[in-house]
């Protein structure tokens, strides 16, 4: 399995609804911070994240957080 992919070096913050969602943790889904199936055949699969209440998130972006599905800062140690 190689690295993910980072999409972009900042996280993408969104309200979102109570809620099942599927985190992309290949970084090659055109659906970003969700999955579309672009994973098949690179070894990754989505992060399956349950949310209990209306918040705002901040979903990792570059695919190196401790905290995956949320952003932990990591994007600020990517050259």
């Amino acid at each position: 399995m190689s690295d993910p992919i980072v999409f972009q070096k900042a996280p993408i913050v969104q309200l979102v609804e109570p809620g099942t969602y599927w985190w992309c943790a290949c970084g090659h889904s055109k659906s970003q911070p969700f999955c579309d199936g672009a994973h098949k055949g690179t070894g990754f699969g989505p992060l399956k994240t349950e949310i209990a209440e209306k918040k705002t998130v901040a979903w990792c972006a570059c695919k190196q957080s401790k905290t995956m599905p949320f952003c932990d800062g990591s994007h600020s140690r990517i050259p």
